[in-house]
């Protein structure tokens, strides 16, 4: 069993670069792709006690309906969850030189922060922040179901309708 599985969470680097691609779908629009750069960064103290940023640069790709989304509402300095997949290209330059690119293919984009943050906050819809579930959730305690009550006898006779 394999996973290639990648979330992130950081700002984007610059504004989407957006391409349509030839031909359309099969609601007559046209394909598109959006690359951008993700910025990820990680605090720590280094043994002398000060305060160190690494900061990590993505390649995101973002394809159809999350190309839209980048293109519409993503601008330089968004914070962004993305969720997707490591890919590997690789191409050989006018040169004859082999190059190789790795970026993060985006299946899920989600605009994180305030509404008001954004640079078209007017336009924006409305996402909800990345909110973790718990692995395991303890059941909330049930209550016993109320007793039900004896059947009445409306024959009269003593009889009941039991067959034993």
């Amino acid at each position: 069993m394999s996973v290639n599985k990648v979330i992130l969470v950081g700002n984007v680097g610059k504004d989407p670069e957006v391409r349509y691609l030839e031909g359309t779908n099969a609601n007559g629009q046209q394909a598109k792709i959006a690359r951008f750069p993700l910025a990820t960064s990680e605090r720590f103290r280094d043994r002398s006690g000060e305060t160190r940023e690494n900061t990590e640069w993505h390649n995101i790709v973002a394809w159809r309906n999350s190309a839209d989304v980048a293109e519409r509402f993503i601008r330089k300095g968004t914070q962004i969850y993305v969720e997707g997949r490591i890919r590997t290209r690789q191409w050989t330059d006018q040169t004859g030189v082999k190059k190789y690119q790795t970026e993060i293919e985006a299946d899920t984009i989600q605009l994180l922060g305030r509404r008001e943050d954004g640079p078209q906050a007017a336009d924006a819809p409305a996402q909800p922040a990345y909110q973790p579930q718990p692995a395991y959730q303890q059941p909330a305690p049930q209550q016993p179901a109320p007793a039900a009550e004896a059947p009445i006898n409306i024959m009269g006779d003593g009889s009941d309708d039991l067959p034993f």
